[in-house]
């Protein structure tokens, strides 16, 4: 059953119902000053001319399309970069708002592949009313994909990790970290250097323009939520919607990377814990036999003392590859735990995936890292980094050494390789981040989230001059993913321009269940939500009560000038 912890009324239901299907009808009040500043935010910047066609036979019904954006904002005589796109148009032309600019986050997500992989399962609303595009940010996929190390070098960096910690781990994680930006610098070059969220911010203010929208319309999951708070903060005026499902604190991220990161760290462990508590009490758990907390620790520290190796002797699994899977089938909730502690009991065996290779994942980890690192910047002190890698792992007893020690892929694994970036960066935004001037942005925490804390949700939508909060009461990344009432209203919010009420909170978790989970990338995890279509049933579950323009001044001045180091 869908619900709020306050009770929803029938007549408020039946507003909300009544705009997601006359949306065109609300608008959200318009700016008092327009950003007079052209598209990209610079003088000179040439806009884009897009040449959609047809994708290939496993995108039926998709079109494709590439885009030449500046290299470098800052120097425009350094040529150009090629950006990939991909769109669903519209099923309802007649009565069609826009583009929505969709991002699945990663860093390092394929954003045109998201649109390939959910396009069958977008909301009926958002999928007649919208052509829903997304775009391969510089440096990831088919945009110029980063490269930093081969398959074969991914496997031997993590062949000699352990999921715990280990005498002289620390200095084994500066090796890694070493050979990986060497790497990075080797295959990539000077890329390095104009990849980064301001830019891709930019890029995607061009490509606005490009599809003829004045307003940007925008749903981004994750590190997504990254991506667009720094648009709103660029150009706060050119919103129409946003939605941010998944939320960074923006701040911490960029300008306090330690404080961000040890949040992850107890997240993250927060939700194995929950997973392996579920286990124990749970009858339809098929792993541990009824203590699956000394089960895990045992099945962990054996892979890694005899790690599964191909028939050559080459190390394919061990405690640490095994816990960084965990890790990510995390995101999937509640309704992804039966399937985890089935992938455990067949490791147990040594079959499975979760002793596959981890190998393949090498040019997710290089575009996550690269991203990260010409987004943040550690202190020097190779002591207060020995410090809070220490501090983070204690917190995380069970995943904390895999991110710390181990071979930069993902996140909070990035400390020892952003703190010795070898690129220069071109630009980094840094702040302000509240968005002075903006219409609405509707911000989505889900309060056991493994990957981005809930207190990150909070703290984006206090941060945010025009921010509106949704609480998920639930497990798993996201809550567009893994809950109804949230799903319908952020449909309601895109189409419809209707926000929730003050402090709404949706409560609908689902109960672990079979379900196919994601066993490879984050960015997978993302692409494949157990449920993606809105219902009226759902919407009138949900409290709304007001339109979008109705909270605070429709007046909207100036913004403040960005913060850049």
């Amino acid at each position: 059953m869908i619900r709020l912890r306050d009770h929803c009324r029938a007549a408020a239901a039946g507003m909300i119902l009544a705009a997601v299907l006359l949306s065109a009808a609300v608008t959200v009040p318009a700016s008092a000053a327009e950003d007079p500043s052209p598209p990209g935010g610079l003088l000179g910047i040439q806009v884009p001319s897009l040449s959609w066609k047809d994708c290939a036979n496993r995108d039926n019904g998709l079109q494709c399309a590439t885009a030449q954006v500046p290299r470098d904002y800052r120097n425009l005589g350094r040529g150009s970069l090629s950006l990939n796109l991909k769109r669903h148009l519209a099923t309802d032309s007649t009565h069609r708002i826009g583009s929505l600019f969709v991002n699945p986050g990663g860093p390092g997500g394929s954003a045109a592949g998201f649109v390939s992989a959910v396009v069958s399962r977008l909301p009926a609303e958002v999928a007649s009313r919208f052509d829903v595009v997304g775009f391969d940010p510089r440096g990831v996929a088919a945009s110029g994909q980063v490269t930093c190390m081969t398959q074969e070098e991914t496997e031997q960096a993590w062949a000699g990790v352990s999921a715990s910690v280990q005498p002289g781990a620390f200095e084994r994680g500066q090796r890694a970290a070493e050979q990986f930006n060497a790497g990075c610098q080797t295959r990539s070059g000077d890329l390095l250097s104009y990849i980064g969220t301001e830019y891709v911010a930019r890029d995607m203010d061009l490509l606005r323009a490009a599809v003829g929208d004045k307003k940007l319309n925008y749903f981004g999951v994750s590190f997504g939520t990254f991506i667009g708070t720094v648009y709103a903060n660029l150009f706060p005026t050119r919103i129409r919607v946003m939605a941010l499902d998944g939320a960074y604190d923006p701040e911490a991220y960029a300008n306090n990377p330690y404080k961000y990161d040890y949040g992850q760290y107890v997240a993250l462990e927060g939700a194995l814990h929950r997973f392996l508590g579920w286990c124990a009490d749970s009858p339809d758990c098929p792993f541990g036999h009824g203590d699956p907390v000394t089960t895990y620790d045992t099945l962990v520290s054996d892979l890694d003392n005899n790690p599964v190796r191909d028939a050559h002797g080459k190390v394919v699994a061990n405690g640490a590859t095994l816990t960084y899977r965990v890790m990510f089938a995390l995101n999937g909730g509640r309704p992804g735990w039966l399937g985890i502690a089935k992938d455990l009991s067949a490791a147990q065996q040594r079959g499975g995936s979760y002793v596959d290779s981890i190998g393949s994942k090498s040019s997710f980890f290089a575009a996550n890292v690269a991203v990260e690192c010409a987004d943040r910047v550690y202190p020097p002190s190779k002591l207060l980094l020995r410090y809070r890698l220490a501090l983070s792992t204690a917190s995380a007893p069970r995943t904390g050494s895999v991110a710390a020690y181990g071979p930069p892929g993902y996140d909070h694994s990035h400390a020892n390789a952003c703190q010795k970036w070898p690129a220069k960066r071109a630009s980094r935004y840094a702040g302000p981040w509240n968005a002075h001037g903006s219409a609405p942005i509707l911000v989505v925490g889900t309060t056991g989230d493994p990957d981005t804390p809930y207190q990150d949700a909070v703290t984006l939508a206090t941060t945010l001059d025009n921010g509106h909060l949704l609480t998920f009461v639930g497990e798993g990344h996201s809550g567009f993913a893994h809950s109804s009432c949230s799903r319908a209203a952020e449909v309601a919010y895109l189409i419809g321009l209707t926000l929730p009420q003050d402090r709404a909170r949706c409560t609908d978790d689902p109960p672990p269940a079979a379900s196919v989970h994601d066993t490879a990338t984050p960015h997978e995890t993302l692409s494949a939500p157990p449920v993606l279509a809105a219902t009226s049933d759902d919407l009138s579950a949900c409290h709304y009560g007001r339109r979008s323009g109705d909270r605070g001044s429709t007046q909207w001045s100036s913004r403040r000038t960005p913060r850049r180091v």
